[in-house]
Formats: C-alpha cells, structure tokens, sequence
C-alpha cells in the first residue's frame, strides 16, 4: 500500500472497529500499533506498513479528527526518538518484537545512560566498563556511573554504552546494550538543577547483570550504533513540528499583545528579529522533515539543534527583559520530578532558567559547531591527536 487514498480508508476502518470515545485508551494504542497505523514507515509487525514516512500525516489527520488519544510523545520522547529506531536499525528480530510494542505504546518508558562525569561532551571517553561475567553464561557485568539521565526515575529500560575493551582507542572499544533500570545494582538519584527541579538523575551501575541477548550490534561497535541513536536525537530535540508563531516565541508574542504598557521600540525590533528567526526556524524544520522522508537523518539535524537552543535563550532573555522586575519572578523551587519538560506553562523566569540546558542536552553546541563546520560545510577536522591511542593510555 502506498496510497494516501488506501490508507485514509484503513485508518477509517480501523477507527470504526475502535471508536475511540468507547474504547480504552490502552487497548486503542495497542490495536493501532497492531494495525500498522503508528509509525507507517516501519515494517508490518512492527507498528508499520512499510509505506513512506510522509504517509504518517494522512493518519494522524484522520485520527486526530477522531478524538484518538495518542501515546504522549513528550513523555517518551527518548524511546521514541532515539531508543526506538536505533532498536529498528541493529536490534535482532527478537528484540524488535519484545520491546517496540511497548515503548511505542508509552507501556515502558525508555532513558539514555551516555554522558558521564568525565566523558560528556567528549561521549567516546567513557569510562563505564561491561565485562564477560566469569560464569560462562555470556552475561555482561557493567560498572560505572551515568549523568545528566533524563527521566531515568521513571524509565523500565535504558539505552547504554560501556567499554568493553580498554586496549582499543577509544571509539573502537565501545559496546551498546539495553539495560533493564528494574534490574538489581541500578541506583538513581536526582540531580537538582538551575530550576529547582530534578528532571535530570545520575545514575550508579554496580554489577549489574546484562545478557549478551540485549547487546545492540557487534562488540565493539557501540559508537557506530550511538552515531544513529544521536543523529536521531538531535532530529527529536531540535526538528519537531510546531506551528506558526509556536514553541517558545509563543508567550513572548502574546505577552508583547496583552501589555502594551511593557512595549518600547528598541524590544520591538528585537521581538521582530526574533520571530523571523523562529519563522526560519520553523520552515527549516519542515525541509529537514522531507529530507528524512527519503533516508536517515544526518548532519543537518545538529545544526537544527543548534539553532534550536541558540534561538530559545535568546528569546527568553528577551521576555524577561521585556517583563522586567516581573520576570525575576519563579514561585516553584521545590525539588519536584517532572516527567515532562513544560515551557508553555510556566512562568517567564522558569523559561529562561531552562533554555540554558538546550545548549548542552543532546551535544553541546560547542561539539555541534565541530559537527557542522567538518560535515556540513567541509571544513578541515580538527587535530585529534588521541585518535589512535589506546583508551587505556588516555590521560584523564
């Protein structure tokens, strides 16, 4: 099937089948992955129907119109962006069967253990170690520590890479597992952060017992694996589709339009500069959206999550200016655990306090600069004189 026509008739028929103002929402999301109706683009068995990509809006224009509840994507955004098509990418058929269903579903929540406390933006440093355990069952025993773990105090599973061959530069020694969080041996604690929330978690893996069965790729092919659980993130976190005049330039305007008594010309050129940016932005987003259409996504996808955190702090220092003495203004330092991260629902202060992380979650724009300038524009690479040099004999 490759008929927008066909599949606005399928959908239709499956939501005669399901109605979703009677069915449970569980079972709806269940039955729609079941139907191929989730990510079209995927394979059939998989939440798919092995259509193009584009034909997922013919879906969920019908579905949407419906009334059809849909899978919170905000709050699996990590399974759902990065977990799931890295699993689709390198998983074994078993592992597509056993975990997509219910990462799509929102039925387990997926986390990401990469940056540590000594290897953030300089990820392939990673000092966490996997070794055969000694029983001959072919398990792995992971030790190390985590950091800056979105969401791992309510995730069930976690994308993880370890080292398991220290006598290998440092890309080369790097394996990629999936880690059960309910499993013993992990610790996780929050991290309090700017905000005075703790949406962030360090977390602690000793002996933690991983079969060979939830290994993604080869041993030792872990950063060829992470290159497309990154590659994906930077897609999720700076491509995702707004509408006109939304995401964070949103308050900013409205508040520009209900107090004309905050208004001066020179905050009016810059609401505007700011608006044409988000304006670009936008449109950028959905060029980089068609170009997905057509294969895996690339470079571009950091330079729009560049482009995406440079944009949000600046626009929310605008607003706090705009607002004055009011936008020092932030009622809630509680240490609460959100499971979402809510810019449109918070105070201006909240915002501009939390756009100061997009410049660091999901690479740092430091290391995305590195990124676009080699990839995108050419440019010569930078001296990497630790390429070849065995991780074990890494100063650090």
């Amino acid at each position: 099937m490759t008929d927008a026509t066909e599949l606005r008739t399928r959908t239709r028929e499956f939501l005669a089948e399901h109605p979703p103002a009677s069915t449970p929402r569980e079972e709806f999301l269940r039955a729609r992955f079941d139907a191929g109706l989730a990510w079209v683009h995927y394979p059939q068995g998989l939440g798919g129907l092995g259509v193009p990509r584009a034909l997922q809006a013919v879906v969920d224009a019908e579905l949407e119109a419906a009334g059809a509840p849909d899978n919170d994507p905000r709050r699996i955004g990590i399974g759902l962006g990065m977990a799931a098509p890295t699993i689709l990418a390198f998983g074994t058929d078993e592992q597509k069967q056993r975990l997509l269903r219910p990462l799509w579903t929102g039925d387990e929540v997926w986390c990401q253990l990469f940056s540590e406390p000594g290897a953030g933006s300089d990820l392939a440093a990673l000092a966490t170690r996997a070794i055969p355990a000694s029983d001959g069952s072919g398990d792995w025993i992971v030790n190390g520590q985590k950091v800056w773990t979105s969401n791992a105090h309510n995730a069930r599973w976690a994308i993880l890479i370890a080292r398991t061959d220290p006598d290998l530069p440092k890309h080369r020694g790097i394996s990629y597992f999936l880690c059960d969080m309910t499993d013993p041996g992990v610790e996780v604690r929050p991290l309090r952060q700017i905000t005075g929330e703790a949406e962030f978690n360090e977390v602690f893996l000793t002996d933690v017992r991983i079969p060979d069965a939830m290994r993604l790729g080869g041993i030792g092919d872990g950063w060829k694996v992470a290159q497309t659980t990154l590659m994906n993130e930077r897609v999720a976190i700076g491509g995702s589709r707004i509408p006109r005049e939304g995401g964070m330039i949103a308050s900013t305007a409205a508040l520009w339009r209900e107090r004309p008594d905050l208004r001066t010309h020179d905050l009016h050129q810059r609401l505007l500069e700011l608006w044409v940016e988000a304006e670009v932005a936008r449109l950028t987003g959905e060029r980089l959206r068609q170009q997905l259409v057509a294969g895996q996504p690339g470079p571009e996808g950091s330079g729009m999550k560049l482009g995406f955190a440079r944009l949000n702090q600046r626009i929310s220092g605008l607003e706090v200016e705009l607002l004055g003495e009011e936008g020092l203004l932030y009622d809630d330092w509680t240490l609460r655990r959100p499971e979402i991260v809510d810019f449109t629902g918070r105070e201006a202060g909240y915002r501009y306090l939390r756009s100061k992380g997009n410049s660091i979650e999901g690479g740092t724009s430091e290391v995305l600069l590195n990124i676009v300038a080699e990839r995108v524009l050419g440019l010569p690479s930078e001296p990497r004189t630790d390429k070849d040099v065995a991780w074990k004999d890494l100063a650090r």
